[in-house]
């Protein structure tokens, strides 16, 4: 497994070693002794998955302290382009983002710690997307940033004509300030 930095602490990106032949493929895409003597001490306690498509954005979305996550986040089918936004106040990367391309060939994963905003871009037909998060989805205490905050200026790679399709609730979250 390579473990890239991003210039962000505690924000990773994971490469696992992909084993393929004539059959297929196998991959590993969680190891908890592997990722610990890697460094990543997350204890994950629930798993989701989640089916979008093409244009659909999800996010920014974050839980509020005491009930914030670290998640682990890949594509097992499709690609989108997934970001990551720094709301720890006492960081020097607070307010920055950096985003990745996921996609179901590279099995890249994304490890955002607690005290992030999360969301992603579909770029594909559709995307099934996985979630190791390591605390419960508490709907009272979920917060969220315009994908557009041009505090934030996420450089989302919307392609010419691309319709984005967002909830109710995601066209509605404010800025950064």
């Amino acid at each position: 497994m390579e473990i890239i930095e991003t210039g962000i602490e505690g924000l990773l990106i994971i490469k696992p070693k992909i084993f393929g032949d004539s059959r297929g493929y196998f991959c590993e895409t969680y190891n908890k002794k592997r990722y610990q003597d890697a460094g990543i001490m997350q204890e994950f306690c629930q798993d989701n998955l989640s089916c979008s498509t093409y244009g659909v954005i999800r996010g920014l979305h974050y839980q509020l302290h005491p009930e914030s996550q670290s998640k682990l986040v890949s594509v097992v089918e499709g690609k989108v382009f997934d970001v990551a936004v720094d709301l720890r106040k006492d960081s020097p990367t607070f307010g920055k983002w950096h985003g990745v391309i996921l996609d179901a060939e590279s099995k890249t994963q994304f490890l955002i710690p607690q005290g992030f905003a999360h969301g992603f871009l579909v770029l594909s037909d559709f995307a099934e997307f996985a979630y190791k998060c390591t605390d419960f989805y508490h709907p009272n205490d979920e917060g969220g940033l315009a994908y557009n905050d041009p505090e934030i200026g996420v450089e989302w790679p919307i392609p010419e004509g691309m319709e984005l399709i967002m909830s109710e609730k995601d066209q509605k979250w404010g800025g950064l300030s």
